[in-house]
């Protein structure tokens, strides 16, 4: 099994499931290289009080995008609704929802690479996990393998034949430029909430902007939070917000995060969930235990619309063994893992016993997840599946590759590209990609 990058590591991301040497490349050289489309239910738009529309757009980041949308139609973005966000740096085709909204109203929304179709209206908002899954379309370019139609279609048969690839977060979970969403989920799980806010608004990266970091620097060693917020530069919207709030509020880092939208806000403790995610699974790999065959004390799902269906899981046990396994062959069973929460029950046998060093290694227990000091950022916790289950198609030309797929909702389709280019470390955009451009 190899070994993953440096980077990758420090996600929790260790291992491959291919063993093929990867070709290397770039991705997002152009918008126009990262395509991606939600997956839904077919739906009827029969009336409501909530008009629903699909958005096309191009290097727009959804909290900003929605930031615009309101401001220009003049009402709260509380009244927006979305079922996921997705990268900037791409072309993305998303359902949102606005509620008590006329749609002649549309007209006062005039923003720069942004298309928008009306689909109808509904009873029921668009949110977090209506998807079913995304399309992606995905160029790879500057591959520096030889013979690379051979060496990309080893790593696709021994992809089909694990039959998919690792369901690690990827490192869009974290931070493309600044990986720190888990760090800051971290100290409010271990209750450190004052070095949560500062870690957030402060921790500098080397592949911000000068401008960027220079600020941040100082905040952090002054901890002066009122000459911050004259010299924040003012695309750092978030970070304004939340020191705005603690000029106004001294000393309560705790509810500072509460200027945050709630999808924003609850990143943070999901993030941290997240890479314990990814240290559990990786644990599982190096133990080489099957992703795709259950073992007595893993906890599986069941299928919906051939996808993993979190509402719908069971205990294994030796009683029941074969019969998931058969289910799992299938493709109607998925092993889960934990995503930890207040509300975990951690699982039995050998995988349990994974779970169980990984939380002692860290120190932390499913209690810390509550988050005493502020609930709204705390998280019950959930499951998640072990397999991404993907069946890529690839069309080579020379040093460039297009590649097709389709995902479960919450997948990643860095994951899958890993696999290809072995290294997340060249992972990225030609033309250094800033979110706070």
């Amino acid at each position: 099994m190899i070994s993953a990058s440096d980077r990758d590591r420090s996600l929790g991301m260790d291992y491959y499931i291919t063993d093929s040497s990867g070709c290397g490349g770039v991705i997002k050289s152009f918008a126009e290289d990262f395509q991606v489309t939600e997956v839904f239910e077919e739906l009827g738009y029969e009336g409501g009080r909530y008009l629903v529309l699909d958005v096309e757009k191009t290097n727009w980041d959804m909290h900003h995008l929605i930031r615009e949308m309101a401001r220009k139609l003049r009402i709260s973005q509380k009244r927006f609704g979305w079922a996921g966000t997705k990268d900037k740096r791409a072309v993305t085709s998303q359902r949102i929802s606005i509620m008590n909204l006329d749609e002649l109203a549309l007209s006062r929304i005039t923003l720069p690479d942004l298309k928008i179709r009306v689909l109808g209206r509904t009873n029921r908002a668009v949110g977090l996990g209506d998807l079913l899954g995304n399309s992606f379309r995905i160029t790879i370019r500057d591959m520096n393998c030889p013979d690379p139609a051979v060496r990309l279609a080893a790593i696709t048969s021994e992809i089909v034949k694990q039959s998919g690839v690792p369901n690690y977060f990827g490192i869009q979970r974290f931070g493309d430029i600044r990986p720190v969403t888990h760090k800051v989920g971290e100290a409010l799980v271990r209750g450190r909430i004052e070095e949560a806010a500062f870690i957030y608004l402060a921790l500098p990266f080397p592949g911000e902007l000068e401008r960027t970091r220079v600020v941040r620097e100082k905040l952090w060693a002054t901890r002066d939070i009122p000459a911050a917020l004259k010299e924040f530069p003012e695309y750092l919207h978030y970070e304004l917000a939340m020191l705005n709030f603690l000029v106004e509020h001294p000393g309560d880092y705790a509810h500072s995060f509460d200027v945050l939208s709630v999808n924003l806000k609850r990143l943070f403790v999901h993030a941290y969930q997240s890479y314990l995610f990814n240290r559990i699974l990786s644990r599982r790999l190096a133990a080489a235990m099957p992703l795709q065959k259950a073992v007595v004390g893993d906890v599986v799902c069941f299928a919906k619309e051939g996808l993993p269906d979190m509402d719908r899981v069971q205990k294994v046990t030796s009683e029941n063994l074969e019969a998931i396994d058969r289910l799992a062959g299938r493709g109607r069973a998925f092993i889960t893992l934990p995503l930890i929460g207040f509300e975990t029950e951690i699982g039995e046998g050998a995988q349990g016993e994974m779970e169980c060093a990984v939380l002692r290694e860290e120190g932390i227990s499913p209690e810390n997840f509550r988050v005493l000091e502020n609930p709204d950022l705390g998280s019950r916790g959930t499951r998640r599946a072990a397999l991404c289950p993907v069946k890529p198609q690839i069309r080579v030309e020379e040093s460039l590759a297009e590649l097709q797929f389709v995902l479960p909702k919450g997948s990643y389709a860095t994951v899958v590209l890993r696999e290809y280019m072995k290294g997340l470390d060249v992972i990225k955009s030609q033309s250094n990609d800033l979110a706070e451009e």
